[in-house]
């Protein structure tokens, strides 16, 4: 999923979220023979932490669909994240990367003058980010550590955009129609779809979703001795938050743990934080976004000058929505940034959330409001872009699942089919870029001559446990897939993966997706050396 430099984490965050818990390519070697990859790759995989370790990879000649290299090409690994290679293509294929999302605002009742008595309907859409990352440009905006790793991963930060922009966009509208006065209530239509009988899709989707469905906490030492300051966002009524953590002297420990209510609106902080430390960023969840997002609309229409009569906390009422808004207004809408920059969104970060919600989408677009009728579709996809189907077992959108099993070649094949078609730049651009951006950023640390260094553009994925008996970390999966520039403006595809590693802690989980990384770079550079006159 991630990949992360010493104290700042990238695959170390996959380990605490997981540790919580068309063309054929040609013919490859028989399955199980391990091709020469040359001294520095053996020697990687040679490490003691891969002693009791299955290898598996494969990668083909972009423009002749020869196979370069291959090892169990058709056998079954753990994926991790780059699961979210094949849920998120699914998407990308069922709804168009240009697609945006429009939730419309409708005004249910009677409008004399400025006032309507009745109600007003936000009719959520999916829409992964309702303006909460969107920058002046319309790109989305994202950071190499995303805030919903926050409470796992050192070093999480928060993008600068205004969480509830995109209901204060909808308040100005509904302004602008001339209602100045609900004389009723407000709620939010969630019918879209629902995850409830899908609870392997965790975290769960839902239609609305504001700041990711969860309130930033941010501490920021002071001086030693005195309390440390505390900002948190979306501030939204009911929810409040209190913090009790002090700072300690530079270089003491800084451990902040988060408590909340069983409804989730009384969020408390404790703990410590050294003096001169940078600011620690925790989250707490939203437990009911739709109630959520429904007091969140009823204050930024205050913000913008219309009164609503109904108390702005409590249940969002969806009884009071029509069966049809057939003969209501439309009296505001907010559309979002294009289908393409949230794949870029969730590529970067790994983002959990938004990869569930693609199969939640491709629900809707077979006109079912259960998300697990999106694995048909995905299905559909697959065997559209001439891939057999039986080379993924899924059972959520993020690589999450225990059960959940890819082979290298259906990887492959995917990156392959998206290489032919009008989206195979943008699609490329969405993943992350080794020693750039996203999960691959740290890997290079800084160094002029790392690898694969802008010319790797692949997923990474992580599946970490606890091996109980020997009190160490057991390595389901690490996986990284993509494309590897070859030189003269050829890619190759890749995918790699092992499964059944081990390592003592954190650091080593780093160290080793690090090895993988590195892999990556050093095939990249054999590609390109071999299309050297």
């Amino acid at each position: 999923m991630r990949s992360i430099p010493r104290g700042r984490g990238t695959w170390a965050g996959i380990v605490a979220t997981v540790m919580a818990v068309v063309a054929t390519v040609g013919a490859a070697p028989p399955p199980g023979h391990r091709d020469d990859l040359g001294p520095e790759i053996a020697a990687i995989m040679g490490k003691p932490a891969y002693e009791h370790a299955q290898w598996g990879w494969l990668e083909v000649d972009g423009q002749t669909g020869r196979v370069v290299h291959a090892n169990y090409p058709d056998q079954f690994f753990i994926p991790g994240s780059t699961a979210k290679l094949i849920s998120v293509s699914g998407a990308w294929h069922a709804l168009g990367g240009d697609h945006r999302f429009t939730t419309p605002v409708q005004a249910v009742g009677r409008r004399t003058g400025g006032v309507l008595k009745g109600s007003l309907a936000l009719v959520a859409q999916g829409d992964l980010t309702m303006g909460g990352r969107t920058k002046p440009d319309g790109s989305v905006d994202y950071t190499a550590i995303d805030h919903t790793y926050a409470n796992d991963v050192p070093g999480a930060t928060l993008t600068p955009e205004n969480p509830l922009a995109g209901l204060d966009t909808i308040a100005h509208q509904v302004r602008t129609s001339g209602i100045t006065k609900v004389q009723g209530d407000v709620a939010v239509d969630s019918r879209l779809f629902t995850a409830a009988s899908a609870p392997e899709l965790n975290p769960s989707p839902t239609p609305l979703i504001i700041n990711d469905n969860v309130i930033d906490l941010l501490t920021t030492p002071t001086t030693a001795g005195r309390p440390a300051q505390l900002s948190w966002r979306p501030q939204v009524a009911p929810y409040q938050v209190t913090s009790t953590v002090k700072t300690v002297p530079a270089g003491g420990a800084t451990s902040i743990a988060v408590t909340t209510s069983p409804d989730g609106t009384r969020i408390g902080l404790s703990g410590t934080i050294a003096a001169g430390a940078e600011p620690v960023l925790r989250v707490s969840a939203v437990k009911d976004p739709a109630a959520f997002g429904r007091t969140a609309l009823i204050e930024a229409l205050a913000r913008a000058g219309v009164t609503v009569t109904a108390r702005p906390t409590g249940p969002n009422p969806a009884g009071l929505l029509p069966r049809s808004y057939d003969g209501t207004q439309r009296v505001a809408a907010y559309e979002s940034p294009v289908f393409a920059e949230y794949t870029k969104l969730i590529f970067k970060v790994s983002h959990n959330l938004g990869a569930n919600l693609a199969i939640c989408l491709m629900a809707v677009t077979a006109d079912s409001h259960r998300c697990e009728d999106g694995f048909p579709v995905l299905r559909d996809f697959l065997r559209t872009a001439g891939i057999d189907p039986t080379q993924v077992q899924l059972l959520d959108g993020r690589g999450g699942d225990p059960n959940d099993r890819v082979t290298p070649r259906v990887e492959d094949e995917l990156l392959h089919y998206w290489q032919t078609t009008p989206e195979a730049d943008r699609f490329r651009e969405a993943l992350p870029i080794m020693g750039v951006d996203g999960s691959l950023a740290w890997v290079c640390d800084g160094s002029p001559t790392c690898p694969g260094k802008g010319k790797v553009w692949a997923k990474t994925g992580t599946a970490v446990g606890f091996d109980a008996v020997n009190q160490r970390l057991a390595v389901g999966g690490l996986t990284i897939g993509g494309y590897l520039a070859a030189g003269h403006g050829r890619l190759n595809t890749f995918y790699l993966a092992v499964n059944g590693a081990s390592t003592p802690n954190i650091n080593g989980i780093i160290d080793l997706g690090n090895d993988l990384a590195r892999i990556a770079g050093l095939l990249q550079q054999q590609a390109e050396t071999r299309t050297r006159p």
